[in-house]
């Protein structure tokens, strides 16, 4: 309509909510063409016209020499038909912990279609019966590995079209492969103009205001989990993923920042009970948690959510009706940190065999972890693989079967076997490993 901002107003109604209906073209279809370009327009509280991306926007592409994301409206004559189940819910899990943009040895931002083609079967052949997709809710700042999210109910774009990613899914489903999502639900990226930030000209649309809904170390937005357009929001984009995509359950990011009004920022958690009950703990988004298992559970029983939680929240992994969080399993965070801990401050031969299997099965008995020797947070976040810190400058040059083995190689391969080995077998309830 040339972008006239007047040309199709909504109408008000009840308990927030705003109406437009466009309706048929005279052939009966719809006047707004796959592909098009489209843009909400707000006006504020001060009469400032703010042109915005649909928050439920299903397609957002940055186009060349453009800063922000377009919202493209996705409507395709012939959409992805799936055609395989989930498979069943697993007892235990082997996760492959991926991110489809780096899954490629080529230097460039990898597909959807060069993970279905080329990574998923390797992962079948490895072993694995998971897999935990990073970075796929839309976020403008690929270096943020996906945890500044600024479309939640777009499938970013830089890697392929929804229907790629649905292929995607059914593909693993049909090698029996569980797919589990990285879903951040803990915060939102800052931006406003292609972001949830300042969505109607207020910075407490979504949020809440001021310094409240700011997380100082993340520079991001903070929900207000109090509000019901906020957890319908967040409730329904949970349904989405599952619903529309295949999506066989979650990795909740950031779930100790949500929990605490205090994020874990500059605190020990030590495992005294104090810590984890008092004024200091965030109720609204402890029971939005609740909430959002209930209604998993409740609607898709057989899809699996695992909270990151490094504080130790007690019963996070109980069921809702215990009073419990709702989670079926917690992300073992110590293990990691306790590995890189020995392999900086100590000798080979000071390694404390009683520290390590203390490390391991430190965990209550009724709540299912997640071991892992190294994640995203080890091997990208600004850190060093286990591999790295074992065997570091002789990577480049002594690795290949044409060089003679040389005792830092052999004692770091030999030391990350070992690793992984009583990981696996002591750690937890279900395993974890970092793609490459």
């Amino acid at each position: 309509d040339g972008w006239n901002p007047f040309s199709h107003p909504y109408k008000k109604m009840d308990y927030g909510k705003w109406e437009l209906f466009i309706p048929p073209g005279e052939d009966g279809y719809s006047p707004v063409p796959h592909g098009s370009k489209l843009k909400v327009v707000i006006r504020a509280e001060n009469g400032e016209l703010l042109y915005r991306i649909s928050p439920w926007a299903r397609y957002v592409v940055r186009y060349e020499g453009k800063v922000n994301y377009d919202w493209v409206h996705w409507n395709p004559p012939q959409s992805y038909i799936r055609r395989h189940h989930s498979p069943k819910r697993l007892k235990s899990l082997r996760i492959y912990e991926s991110h489809v943009g780096i899954a490629s040895p080529e230097g460039k931002i990898a597909s959807y279609k060069n993970f279905t083609y080329n990574v998923l079967p390797r992962i079948k052949d490895l072993g694995y019966n998971c897999i935990q997709l990073m970075a796929i809710m839309e976020h403008a700042y690929y270096a943020s590995f996906g945890y500044q999210v600024t479309s939640f109910f777009a499938a970013s774009s830089r890697y392929g079209t929804p229907d790629d990613l649905k292929e995607m899914i059914d593909v693993a489903h049909s090698m029996g492969i569980t797919v589990l999502l990285d879903v951040v639900h803990s915060h939102a990226s800052k931006n406003s103009e292609d972001g949830l930030n300042k969505f109607d000209g207020t910075d407490s649309c979504f949020f809440h205001p001021g310094t409240k809904g700011t997380h100082q170390l993340w520079d991001s937005r903070l929900f207000d989990y109090a509000n019901w357009e906020v957890l319908r929001f967040l409730l329904s984009n949970l349904r989405m993923w599952i619903e529309d995509y295949g999506f066989d359950g979650f990795r909740f990011d950031g779930v100790t920042s949500m929990l605490y009004h205090h994020h874990g920022i500059g605190q020990e958690f030590s495992g005294d009970y104090n810590e984890y009950f008092g004024l200091h703990v965030n109720e609204d988004a402890l029971c939005y948690l609740m909430l959002a298992n209930h209604m998993i559970n409740l609607l898709h029983p057989e899809c699996i959510t695992i909270a990151e939680d490094v504080s130790g929240m007690p019963a996070l992994c109980r069921p809702v009706a215990e009073g419990g969080g709702g989670f079926d399993y917690r992300l073992a965070m110590a293990i990691p940190d306790k590995w890189i801990q020995i392999i900086k401050e100590l000798k080979d031969e000071d390694w404390n065999m009683g520290n390590i299997v203390y490390t391991l099965t430190n965990r209550r008995c009724d709540e299912k972890y997640i071991a892992y020797a190294e994640s995203h947070d080890q091997a990208l976040v600004g850190d060093k693989t286990l591999a790295f810190r074992l065997m570091d400058a002789e990577m480049y040059t002594n690795m290949s079967v044409l060089s003679p083995l040389t005792p830092v190689i052999d004692r770091g391969i030999q030391l990350h076997k070992m690793i992984r080995l009583i990981t696996h077998a002591l750690g937890g309830d279900s395993y974890l490993n970092f793609m490459g």
